[in-house]
């Protein structure tokens, strides 16, 4: 299980180097091997693989004959790139990835269970800013009982 934020930053090659405290499990769950595709908040996904294999089954099972299960179809498996980590912990990610999510230099990765998510630093730390500002949240009915 992936959590936590952590600021990075990307190289001339456009590398980044993956926290230590997440390598030993993504060399236990993946073998190094990677999803990165994009996400439609103008971030990256990063899959360890099977995780990946699993949801990209689910997103081609979609009917193709409907109009939002073709653009998802398009999007999310038509970007997915394989990725491998190298022995340095480190990962390769696409210019036409990192073009799509606007991510300069500096990078916020984190944690979402199963996936990371890859944004840049001054987009993330805007729209967090905006988000926890915002007084308007609508649950659904699943999580009606959730407290912290």
């Amino acid at each position: 299980m992936f959590r936590g934020l952590n600021k990075i930053s990307f190289d001339t090659k456009g590398r980044i180097s993956i926290p230590t405290k997440y390598r030993e499990e993504l060399l236990k769950i993946s073998k190094k091997k990677l999803i990165c595709t994009i996400d439609l908040d103008y971030c990256l996904l990063l899959y360890p693989l099977s995780s990946w294999l699993k949801i990209e089954q689910q997103i081609m099972k979609l009917p193709t004959l409907n109009a939002t299960s073709r653009k998802l179809q398009r999007l999310l498996v038509g970007h997915a790139t394989d990725i491998e980590m190298d022995k340095s912990g480190r990962l390769l990610i696409p210019y036409e990835l990192r073009e799509y999510s606007m991510i300069k230099k500096e990078a916020m990765l984190i944690g979402q269970g199963n996936r990371f998510e890859l944004w840049d630093y001054s987009r993330w730390t805007k729209l967090r800013e905006k988000w926890l500002k915002s007084d308007k949240y609508t649950l659904p009915k699943e999580f009606e009982g959730l407290t912290f």
